[in-house]
């Protein structure tokens, strides 16, 4: 399961200005004026050529639920990117990010502690480094595995360590079992 790409994705529908087309006629015209060609179009969604065509005609209304669901993972992957890349880049250089999770931590702790992993529900700002490192994560491909690291270590920081203030001998910070996971910035 790919739970911070799909937390990123929502975060990023969350700061459109402007709602993506609502019609299939309209969606198929801004994926047209995307790609430039129905034949790039019908390879996108996985459909053929002449139904792009008939769908930009109006004359298909109302294609299966599989093929509506590309049709709009293909228009909101492609809507507003400099909205998007604006909000990453801020987040990435002055606001940071706030991760909402609830999921078990596991750690490793001194001997003589508790290392006991058990569920938390937290709500964290994590510093803009946290946020750059996250979105180049996900930029370059990294798994899910590799983006829970990022925010397991901003949360050893910013909230078990206090920013180095406590628990100085604690490390090897997991996330595990995501309950839920959101992402705002």
């Amino acid at each position: 399961m790919a739970e911070i790409d799909d937390a990123i994705e929502r975060a990023d529908r969350e700061n459109f200005t402007r709602q993506p087309p609502k019609t299939l006629q309209a969606r198929i015209n801004f994926l047209i004026k995307q790609l430039k060609t129905t034949k790039a179009v019908a390879q996108e969604i996985g459909v053929s050529q002449r139904s792009v065509e008939r769908y930009r005609k109006g004359e298909r209304k109302h294609p299966p639920k599989a093929i509506t669901d590309r049709i709009d993972a293909a228009v909101r992957q492609r809507w507003q990117p400099q909205v998007r890349k604006r909000r990453q880049k801020q987040a990435a250089t002055t606001t940071g990010i706030t991760v909402e999770t609830r999921a078990r931590f596991g750690y490793t702790a001194p001997i003589g502690t508790t290392d006991d992993g058990r569920f938390r529900r937290l709500t964290v700002h994590l510093p803009p480094t946290y946020a750059q490192r996250l979105f180049d994560a996900r930029n370059t491909g990294a798994s899910d595995q590799q983006m829970r690291a990022i925010i397991a270590e901003g949360f050893k920081d910013i909230y078990f360590q206090d920013g180095g203030t406590r628990a100085t001998g604690l490390t090897d910070i997991t996330l595990n079992d995501i309950d839920y996971l959101d992402l705002d910035y």
